[in-house]
């Protein structure tokens, strides 16, 4: 996947109010069947149901383009390419081409941040279910970011969405830190995260 296409430096506008001020930035993990988004304080999941390919594309852009049209900042989970060959790839492929696509056609920043990074951001390490039994290991790491998003964030992600959610929560976290707006102290150990996301060139706001 190529990196975000931005012609000149963006600054980014002052679009949200909570107490002290903070960007607007979302965090959206793509999926077919359960995407996640989620921003300050707050994560939901689009669920598309028994829709079809075309319309299940269609219905999923359509619900995030409302979540992301006054965004300062999306950060986006890229593509795990050691899935790639599960069923549904190419589709899901195309639903991330779609959404980044919209955002640079709207000339809303964003950025791409993989699986690991989001990961590590979270919980330091990019497997930090290494020590349980190979079966048991994705599950036991999303339950793991799902309780940094409730520990950490105050974000409690319930329902099937709930680790779509989670991720979108820690996404969202990344980029708020990355523009000097951390919601929270995050160790180093961390942050390291941070170095690797593929970010677009982008003049972070000044506060109100």
């Amino acid at each position: 996947m190529t990196a975000p296409l931005q012609s000149a430096p963006v600054t980014l506008p002052s679009v949200q109010e909570l107490g002290e001020w903070q960007p607007y930035v979302i965090g959206l993990d793509l999926s077919l069947t359960s995407t996640g988004v989620a921003g300050l304080g707050w994560a939901k999941a689009h669920r598309p149901g028994r829709r079809r390919t075309h319309e299940r594309l269609d219905w999923l852009c359509t619900q995030i383009r409302g979540d992301v049209q006054e965004a300062a900042l999306v950060v986006v989970e890229g593509a795990a390419y050691a899935q790639g060959a599960q069923a549904g790839h190419h589709e899901l492929a195309g639903l991330w081409w779609l959404v980044t696509q919209d955002l640079w056609r709207h000339r809303i920043p964003y950025a791409v941040a993989n699986p690991h990074h989001r990961t590590i951001y979270a919980t330091g390490r990019a497997n930090p279910a290494q020590d349980r039994p190979p079966k048991e290991r994705s599950r036991a790491a999303k339950g793991m970011v799902r309780s940094v998003a409730a520990d950490r964030y105050g974000v409690e992600c319930e329902g099937p969405g709930r680790y779509d959610q989670a991720d979108a929560t820690v996404l969202a976290a990344m980029g708020l830190d990355w523009l000097g707006y951390p919601t929270v102290p995050v160790p180093d150990t961390h942050r390291r995260a941070l170095e690797a996301v593929r970010w677009p060139e982008v003049t972070p706001p000044a506060a109100k």
